[in-house]
């Protein structure tokens, strides 16, 4: 009998990366054999997303695609998984009748049951309170060295213009010897690089512990040995607790690498997105991580176009920018998602007028990111080795997160993905740094 083959197309951010690892992972323990072709696929896995439109969109289109291998294909079975399937389960089953099953964010530990039940049933919608958190095995899909470590699903914030905690329920932590066990099988499979991430990455421990315990935990895994760094990714600015800041200057495996979502910087649109930080706390956080660490490498995210924004508010952003010289910055246009508090808020910004603003951020933003990086022409960086070509490597220092941040292109020989090589910077352009090799490999 020949063997059934799989393919499962992830959308969206990390933490559902995790969620497509963990069902890839179950898929080969269920016998199939896996292929990164569709049209090959007897079953399809498409795992979505669904924050704002735009995520939704792509994510329609995807489902609209892999369909027609069900026509033009092996494709038996076409299964939607994740918060598009969260939230429009019975919408998409019924507008894309190819769909055989739709899982909610808290039923793919199902997924084989599902395979299953669908060779008896109609289409198969099992979608129930969001929450919980995925354990057991992945099969990592990340570039040789590099690792996604999820400490907690959901969120307990409930920001004004957010659907997550309706697509992914309240907070719920995974217990820390869970965590550093993964952690430690991981670094077992060489990985060197862990990144850490949840909806809110400071809040973890909070609902398991009674208060934040990054702290806690960044102290257990920079025990690991053979570990080489940790980076922190969606750190909100309330739980950025002195304790934290330590632990990061303290340990030197964990990168100066902070990101902070912020979102805005009037606080006026702060207030009715429901941020709890206002303009002020911000900025003298930025001015405190400054102080302690000084090269820490400092992203942000901004909403521009909510509800209510006016000209002199997003001016207001603008020169909050300017001042705090943060180093990255990612920014879209609201969004406006029913069943969010903002959906309903009077004064909508048009859509052009949000676009104009848009560019005119990240134009802002492009100076300052070249000063930043500028800073580090004729210094030394130790850079993660993730590809190499005929022109040498390309790779990234501290400074930069695989997909969101720039790379460091490396000269040099006997360059291999997942080694650090310790590089002097000769160039710096808006995003990325170029450089060359001064010394031997490093393990």
């Amino acid at each position: 009998m020949e063997q059934k083959t799989a393919s499962v197309i992830s959308l969206g951010c990390a933490k559902n990366l995790v969620d497509s690892e963990h069902m890839l992972a179950t898929l080969i323990e269920e016998g199939y054999k896996l292929t990164a072709d569709p049209k090959e696929a007897d079953i399809l896995v498409v795992n979505t997303c669904a924050f704002i439109t735009d995520a939704q969109q792509e994510a329609i289109d995807t489902i609209l695609e892999m369909a027609q291998y069900k026509t033009h294909g092996k494709c038996k079975k076409l299964i939607v998984t994740g918060c598009l399937a969260q939230r429009y389960a019975k919408d998409i089953a019924c507008e894309i009748p190819e769909i055989d099953a739709v899982l909610g964010t808290n039923e793919l530990k199902h997924l084989p049951e599902i395979i299953r039940q669908v060779d008896k049933d109609s289409t198969v919608i099992r979608v129930g309170a969001p929450g919980g958190v995925l354990e057991g095995n992945r099969l990592l899909t990340t570039p040789i060295g590099t690792a996604y470590l999820k400490l907690a699903e959901g969120c307990h914030n409930h920001c004004a213009y957010c659907v997550i905690p309706q697509l992914r329920g309240p907070l719920t932590s995974r217990p820390e010897e869970n965590i550093v066990k993964e952690a430690q099988h991981l670094v077992n499979l060489e990985v060197k690089e862990l990144i850490l991430i949840a909806q809110d990455t400071t809040s973890y421990g909070l609902d398991l512990y009674g208060e934040c315990r990054l702290p806690n935990l960044l102290r257990k895994l920079c025990k690991i040995n053979n570990l080489k760094w940790i980076r922190l990714l969606y750190l909100y600015p309330e739980h950025i607790t002195n304790d934290l800041l330590n632990v990061i200057a303290e340990e030197p495996k964990i990168c100066r690498y902070l990101d902070i979502p912020v979102q805005h910087f009037s606080n006026r649109i702060l207030k009715s997105m429901g941020r709890k930080s206002r303009q002020k706390t911000l900025m003298n956080l930025f001015a405190k991580i400054r102080k302690l660490l000084p090269d820490a490498a400092i992203r942000t995210t901004f909403i521009v176009g909510f509800p209510g924004e006016t000209d002199a508010d997003f001016e207001e952003l603008l020169h909050c920018m300017r001042q705090a010289q943060l180093d990255w910055v990612g920014a879209f246009a609201y969004s406006p998602q029913q069943g969010t508090p903002a959906y309903m808020l009077p004064n909508q910004v048009p859509n052009e007028v949000k676009q104009e603003r848009l560019q005119r951020l990240l134009q802002c933003q492009q100076s300052i990111s070249r000063e930043r990086n500028q800073t580090w022409v004729g210094k030394q960086l130790s850079v993660f080795i993730e590809g190499v070509t005929r022109q040498g490597g390309v790779g990234r220092c501290f400074r930069q997160a695989p997909e969101v941040d720039g790379v460091t292109y490396v000269k040099g020989t006997h360059l291999t993905p997942g080694q650090f090589r310790e590089v002097i910077i000769e160039r710096a352009t808006t995003y990325d740094l170029k450089g060359r090799v001064i010394s031997e490999p490093t393990q």
